[in-house]
């Protein structure tokens, strides 16, 4: 499972012209399956992300996370994170988990995110969406439940 986590001033999702999840101050966070991922990664990107030491304390330090500041989270869904170009000029997404896998495992994550009384907001799967944020900082984050990076 990989993740771009960015912190965010703001950050929401329109499908078909209607804002269908919407943040303020928080995270915003791209989040991949692969074919091999089960809820045991799930399990180690929520508790990376929601506990990942990147807001400012009152010495201006990246010191707190999102549930020390009780800050919100937007989660959508993005294969493409699993895009192989290192042959040719066309991305391959042989790596992405199938849509039923990858589906499974996005609603666990955002169940698992709910169940910790964080407010969450979400893409909507396999739709045409229309992402914005104001990265704050910026601040942007690489994760990756294999920990290849």
């Amino acid at each position: 499972m990989r993740a771009v986590v960015q912190r965010v001033s703001s950050s929401k999702v329109t499908v078909d012209k209607d804002n269908i999840g919407e943040v303020s101050h928080g995270l915003m966070v791209l989040l991949g399956v692969t074919h091999e991922d089960t809820s045991k990664d799930v399990d180690y990107m929520i508790d990376k992300i929601l506990n990942l030491r990147i807001f400012e304390d009152e010495n201006d330090k990246m010191n707190l996370s999102l549930k020390d500041i009780g800050a919100q989270l937007l989660v959508v869904s993005q294969f493409t994170l699993y895009g192989d170009c290192r042959k040719g000029r066309r991305p391959s997404f042989s790596n992405a988990a199938k849509p039923e896998l990858a589906e499974a495992l996005y609603e666990e994550f955002v169940s698992k995110a709910k169940a910790q009384n964080i407010v969450v907001g979400t893409g909507k799967f396999g739709a045409h969406m229309f992402v914005e944020l104001t990265n704050d900082g910026p601040v942007t984050i690489l994760l990756d439940s294999n920990k290849n990076f």
